[in-house]
């Protein structure tokens, strides 16, 4: 990957001098569906997709970086702006999958996911390594709807957040810091629809987060990352799964406790729902890549007929 600075940008939001680097993927780079599944969203504040380039501002251990990449000719060419550009595009590659090791996954004997994969053999896990983003953006996800969540998340990062540098299509933010996440007050959760078990969830994680973060970076298994995380307050399977996915790109990662995917994934493979127990015994042939077969499904999987009305979201931010 070659790096290169540019000449120096205009405007007071702007970074004196934007990187550039081009990636080359040793595979085809589906870049928009490979990055897209960070974006918590339509709205989100931290990630836009404009056409063909992909914007994303991060929050990196070296400061705020802004990330615009785009997909040409086989070649991931990316331009970032900030105090951690340098550090975000030292990490492209890894955002665009060039750690995700499919060696060993086989579908082959399902003619349904053999299928899927076929079509979508261009989509690779990203991996972002921002641990303490990816957990508290799962924390405010729990037990809401995804609407009352990408709302959330919207309302905080904007607020409490930095603005993104460089020349965004619109304006981004990147999340706050460890200690920003800790000093947002109550009212400030309440009015962005986030309850108090959440909140205090976020805020107890803030107060270990560097020690935290470096230790799920650090462990050997998806095992030892459930336990580390799973051992702050108020975070349980679903959370620590749903972290290893975004921050690590965890092929084998299954977010037991969902309210839909045990139903999603059983009908995809049997024709009838089951629960979360009846679903791990259904991965279990994939052990180890669990979480491609459940990325397969969700990708073109048959979807079981609705049978009810949508779940209709309270709002207890009047209260």
């Amino acid at each position: 990957m070659t790096l290169t600075a540019d000449a120096a940008a205009t405007g007071s939001h702007l970074s004196a001098e934007p990187l550039r680097a081009t990636y080359r993927p040793a595979e085809p780079l589906d870049l928009v569906r490979t990055v897209g599944v960070l974006m918590r969203g339509p709205k989100d504040p931290t990630m836009l997709v404009d056409g063909a380039t992909v914007w994303r501002a991060s929050r990196t251990p070296d400061g705020v970086a802004t990330l615009a990449v785009r997909s040409v000719s086989g070649e991931v060419r990316a331009t970032a702006w900030g105090p951690g550009a340098a550090w975000a595009l030292d990490q492209l590659p890894a955002l665009c999958g060039a750690q995700d090791d499919p060696t060993g996954f086989d579908v082959s004997r399902h003619p349904m996911l053999a299928e899927i994969a076929r079509r979508t053999a261009a989509v690779r896990l990203t991996r972002t390594d921002l641990v303490f983003d990816a957990l508290t953006s799962a924390v405010i996800e729990q037990k809401v709807t995804s609407f009352q969540a990408f709302g959330a998340w919207r309302v905080l990062v904007t607020r409490f957040g930095d603005r993104a540098p460089g020349p965004t299509p619109r304006p981004m933010s990147a999340p706050p810091s460890i200690d920003g996440w800790r000093a947002i007050p109550s009212w400030a959760w309440h009015r962005a629809g986030v309850e108090p078990p959440q909140s205090r969830a976020v805020a107890s994680a803030a107060s270990r987060g560097g020690r935290i973060a470096a230790a799920v970076l650090d462990a050997a298994t998806g095992a030892d990352r459930d336990r580390i995380l799973t051992s702050l307050p108020g975070i349980g399977a679903w959370t620590a799964s749903e972290t290893r996915i975004r921050a690590l790109g965890d092929p084998d990662a299954v977010s037991v406790g969902d309210y839909h995917l045990a139903h999603q994934v059983g009908y995809a493979l049997t024709g009838s729902r089951v629960d979360d127990d009846g679903m791990l015994e259904l991965l279990e042939p994939w052990a180890g890549h669990r979480h491609r077969v459940i990325r397969l499904i969700l990708a073109g999987g048959p979807r079981e007929p609705r049978r009810g009305p949508r779940l209709a979201p309270q709002d207890h931010r009047r209260h």
